[in-house]
């Protein structure tokens, strides 16, 4: 049997995740968050100063119906979406070590599901052969304020938001391993303005068209 893959790539903030995890519902395909797999690293640098590759046993369940993701048994899902787990997790990810240690992990999925995968370099890197590929993208003060009323009460100040993403935006498109950049058959699409329901309608639509489903 052949399995299909989506491959959604884009930077911080742009709605990744929620949309495709919305569209991968829709269609019966197995959602597979990438940037989780980096914040576990990235969280595990910022308590213990260090990558710890050599004893991390990272697995992912989706029995529940969503993606939850565990170091060495210990379920992190809440804990990765920290604010400051980000910054660190972009760090981890311009780390050759970090990008060769979770690649087959990811191509794995798509070996075995029909997916929908996002990330920063899935349709360059990752899943250079999948049957579509999308860069999601959105003006930079937009995708702060989606950030900053995800986060909700407690959240930092917007403009420290605002700036991390543009920080954020800087370091994955200049870093030397797999920069963030589009596919060059990928369908770019921003969503600037677009609500929840615009946005996952118009992806659920590419990818129903190009799938044949």
């Amino acid at each position: 049997m052949r399995y299909r893959s989506v491959a959604v790539d884009g930077p911080s903030g742009a709605g990744k995740s929620t949309i495709s995890r919305t569209v991968a519902g829709r269609i019966g395909f197995l959602y597979v968050d990438t940037g989780a797999l980096y914040r576990v690293i990235g969280l595990r640098c910022l308590q213990t100063g260090e990558l710890g590759l050599d004893t991390l046993k990272l697995t992912m369940d989706f029995s529940g119906g969503g993606q939850r993701v565990y170091d060495n048994g210990r379920d992190v899902t809440e804990e990765i979406r920290r604010h400051e787990v980000s910054k660190a997790a972009s760090d981890c990810s311009a780390l050759p070590e970090v990008r060769a240690f979770l690649l087959e992990t990811q191509r794995e999925f798509a070996r075995r599901h029909d997916v929908i995968m996002d990330g920063r370099d899935i349709g360059t890197v990752v899943l250079p052969n999948a049957d579509l590929k999308i860069f999601l993208t959105a003006a930079p003060d937009d995708r702060a304020r989606r950030r900053y009323e995800q986060l909700g009460e407690g959240a930092p100040p917007f403009r420290q938001i605002l700036s991390d993403i543009e920080a954020r935006d800087r370091n994955d498109a200049n870093r030397a391993e797999a920069p963030l950049r589009p596919a060059p058959d990928a369908v770019f699409l921003d969503t600037t303005g677009n609500t929840f329901e615009q946005s996952v309608s118009l992806i659920e639509g590419l990818v129903r068209e190009r799938l044949r489903l």
